[in-house]
């Protein structure tokens, strides 16, 4: 046998066993040496194996099983290990997922049997197995969830069927007048609405994998004229914890489940929370409202920001899954519960998921993480999943969520802003952003009066009283960064009235905070700090007024400074994020019993709305329209869908200079905002789409490693197919039909191809393309010119790129865009050259004697 199973110890009794096991060698290494892990093994056992060497026939290289502390896959190796399983209760149990692929029973209950079966092989009995068990995931794809020790998930993923096993990870969410600015005015009755529009997505339902609903919020009310739940609801809205589902849920919230067994074995609950679909941490509710909220009228924050609040489909269904808990001041979610909630959703007959949650880096391979392995599935359905790119940035390569199944999403900024006058002595004006409601008339005072260096921070603070001040502190104290959030809660601490923080404007976000904030940059902080510091002897009085709200403000959009840049770790042949939409000061709906900040449990404010700022407020933004566009378009594919949002996309700001590398006079890239800003009403009519098919994502699984047994295992292929990896074009991921063209290692020419439909309102059409190529780089594309004969009709084109330069160590870019004299389809170029330092000199020299 290939494992070791010892009965457990009963009492003080001391048992000695001797066992013995043969192997055959069938690797090329013909050296064996055996030798004993102990640290995978239970302490109460001693285990010995005494110094053996053996000189063995080579026979051929063996496929075997790899270990990794979250991660246990196939892999090439030499070493053999034999795992040693006790019943005694083990080490140290944690949540493991075991995913099997696709279905293939279709029988909840056979689904479970074989789940729980399968798991037996590793426990003395099946009770025990079944204690182990979480999840048993059975209607939209097979696995299951249990607490084991890292031998039995060993054990488990050398079994036949299984794709992959991994640990739960804890995940993180990535914590109006944006739909205006994006074009969509959703009025009814207006003569310039386009009428694909008019739906505003009625009868798509849209799933919200986050911490919950407040049902009682305006935004989730039934508008007048709704019709029933569509047929293809298979759902549910759960009971639970100040939950009801009769009040709960209607017409418009027509589901809701949460998933606690996950998080469970990771915290403890909290006592405030809500066992139920209940909100109590207000991010899901935030970005339910801003994907699918009902219209309503003179929402504010405090009076700020006042209009219509909505969202971009206020006619599309909501299905809310929760999947995130409260734990201390922050909100958690586990990868078990995130897998459980994409089953139930996918049967449950969603059409669109939004996802504001991920995991950070470094990130684990593809299908071994619920986000890949939910969204796939969802693909193979046609269900469109949004997922947010992560609040990482500016650093290069933080990326997540970067599937190419899935939609990513970075964030940017509207043309609104929040202007706040301060007034010093009634001679010295100056003007911040923040989100103040009452006027404020205090002394102003510098920090290294209460801090120590001046550096404003919980740990600095020397216990002296701020009381009915306002302190000036600066972000940056000779080498040490302070944080905004860290800076307000010391200054609260100190009991003062308010906090001036100055720092550079590429990193401004203003924010609700437990006290008045009002953020400055360097100049205007510098000159406060002058004033105050060249006499101390006289106190500094200073006015505040509450922030003004301002509307078309230029220049907009501009990249969040938060925003987690490409290019992908994982996959860096595939340009992520895809695009990027409103995520910075986002007003929607908030649970009226959860304060406004998170900073301060006891905060006594209520609101029925709030600002949020992040790539999860961008997320449902997209989501939003892509609901939209499946009402409009529903014989559309997820790939047809993402494909109208990236090649519509605009890269230019309101100035119609380009869009803004967070704040600062840099121009953004593809790497900070993936095809460009999403343009709605554009996306409507795209002219062409690029979609991708069972062969696309086969040719993905080839790339990455994946062999035809397992492919089988997890692609849905209609009968007959014949699945392989392809040999005719390069195996590389450049290769798949994505609608933006990447290739990170251009070492030689290389062909790639992109097939293109027509799904224009004109049956026939010509589209002529123009290319921009990337510095040092010469693309050429074939044939030039695109003739449609027919509606739903599809054509191929191929693109050469072929170095032109040594490697920088950069990328450039560049784009190809189709067009027909009405659509504009754009796509974005993205290229590293990487050819070899010892190409010859001449070469160059010819070349530059030619120009």
């Amino acid at each position: 046998m290939e494992s070791t199973s010892l009965p457990a110890d009963k009492g003080d009794t001391m048992i000695h066993q001797s066992l013995k096991r043969r192997c055959i060698n069938i690797g090329c290494i013909t050296l064996i040496t055996l030798n004993a892990s102990r640290e995978r093994t239970n302490p109460n056992f001693a285990l010995e194996i005494p110094a053996y060497q053996s000189k063995l026939d080579a026979l051929v290289q063996s496929e075997i099983m790899m270990l990794e502390d979250a991660m246990i896959g196939l892999g090439f190796s030499n070493a053999v290990y034999i795992p040693l399983i006790d019943s005694q209760p083990p080490v140290m149990l944690q949540v493991y997922i075991v995913y099997l692929g696709l279905n293939k029973i279709h029988d909840p209950i056979l689904t479970t049997n074989h789940h729980l079966q399968l798991l037996s092989n590793v426990f003395a009995r099946k009770e025990e197995a079944e204690k182990s068990m979480l999840y048993s995931y059975k209607r939209s794809f097979s696995g299951f969830s249990a607490m084991l020790n890292s031998t039995q998930a060993t054990t488990l993923a050398e079994m036949d069927g299984v794709i992959s096993v991994f640990r739960s990870r804890v995940v993180e969410l990535h914590t109006t007048r944006s739909w205006d600015f994006l074009g969509l005015n959703l009025a009814s009755h207006s003569s310039e609405a386009n009428p694909l529009q008019l739906a505003y997505g009625g009868d798509v339902i849209v799933a919200v994998l986050d911490s919950g609903i407040w049902p009682e919020s305006y935004s989730f009310r039934e508008e007048p004229g709704t019709g029933p739940i569509p047929k293809s609801w298979k759902g549910q809205c759960v009971s639970g914890d100040k939950f009801d589902p009769k009040r709960a849920c209607n017409r418009k919230l027509i589901g809701a489940r949460y998933y606690l067994e996950g998080f469970e074995k990771e915290f403890p609950l909290s006592k405030s929370e809500y066992r139920s679909a209940r909100d109590f941490n207000g991010h899901g509710t935030h970005t339910a409202s801003t994907a699918v909220g009902s219209s309503v009228k003179n929402a504010s924050f405090f009076g700020i920001a006042q209009g219509t609040a909505r969202g971009g489909a206020p006619r599309a269904r909501l299905a809310v899954y929760k999947i995130c808990w409260s734990v201390g001041m922050g909100t958690k979610c586990t990868e078990a519960d995130i897998m459980a909630a994409f089953d139930d959703a996918l049967s449950d007959g969603v059409d669109v998921i939004s996802a504001s949650f991920g995991l950070r880096a470094p990130f684990k391979p593809f299908f071994f993480s619920s986000a890949d392995i939910g969204s796939f599935h969802a693909m193979q359905q046609g269900v469109s999943v949004v997922f947010s790119g992560g609040n990482d940035g500016p650093d290069p390569s933080l990326v997540g969520n970067v599937a190419p199944w899935s939609i990513c999403v970075a964030a940017s900024s509207i043309d609104r802003t929040f202007p706040t006058r301060i007034l010093v002595d009634s001679n010295l004006s100056f003007v911040g952003q923040s989100f103040v409601v009452k006027p404020i008339n205090a002394e102003l005072v510098y920090a290294t009066n209460y801090f120590d260096d001046g550096v404003c921070s919980g740990q600095n603070w020397n216990k002296k009283t701020a009381r009915g001040k306002v302190i000036l502190c600066f972000s940056t104290v000779g080498s040490v960064i302070v944080d905004v959030d860290d800076a307000e809660l010391a200054a609260f601490n100190a009991s003062a009235s308010a906090l001036i923080f100055v720092e550079p404007v590429n990193r401004q976000v203003p924010d609700v905070d437990i006290i008045p904030t009002i953020l400055v940059d360097i100049i205007q902080g510098t000159r406060m700090y002058h004033y105050v510091r060249l006499s101390p002897e006289r106190k500094a009085v200073v006015k505040i007024s509450p922030s003004m709200t301002v509307i078309k403000k230029s220049p907009a959009p501009a990249v969040a400074m938060f925003s987690s840049r490409g290019p992908s770790s994982l996959a860096p042949d595939i340009l992520k994020p895809d695009m990027t939409a409103p995520g910075i000061n986002i007003l929607a709906a908030w649970p009226c019993k959860t304060p406004p900040t998170t900073l301060l449990p006891n905060d006594p404010r209520s609101v029925n709305w709030n600002f949020q700022s992040g790539t999860s407020m961008s997320c449902p933004h997209v989501s939003g329209v892509v609901a939209l566009l499946k009402s409009a378009h529903p014989d559309w594919s997820p790939a047809a869908i993402r494909s109208a949002l990236m090649t519509t996309a605009y890269t230019s700001d309101t100035t119609q200079d380009s869009i803004l590398y967070g704040g600062i006079a840099k121009p953004a890239d593809p790497f900070d905002i993936g095809a460009g800003h999403i343009d709605p009403v554009r996306a409507m009519d795209p002219g062409l789409v690029y979609d991708m098919k069972t062969t696309d994502y086969i040719l993905f699984l080839c790339n990455i490693g994946y062999t035809i047994s397992q492919i089988k295992r997890i692609v849905e292929v209609s009968p007959g197919t014949i699945i392989c990896c392809p040999k005719s074009f390069p195996l590389t991921n450049s290769n798949l039909n994505y609608p933006s063209i990447t290739v990170s290692n251009l070492q030689s020419t290389m062909t790639l191809k992109r097939t293109v439909r027509n799904v224009g309102r004109k049956k026939t059409a010509i589209y002529f393309a123009s290319i921009v190529e990337p510095n040092g780089v010469e693309v050429k594309v074939w044939p030039r010119v695109l003739i449609f004969s027919c509606f739903w009709e599809e054509m191929s084109y191929y693109v050469t790129l072929k170095p032109e330069k040594q490697s920088q160590g950069r990328y450039d870019f560049g784009e190809i865009i189709w067009s027909d004299g009405c659509h504009s389809v754009r796509s974005p170029l993205v290229v590293l050259v990487n050819t070899s330092t010892n190409r010859s000199n001449t070469t160059a020299a010819a070349a530059a004697a030619e120009e």
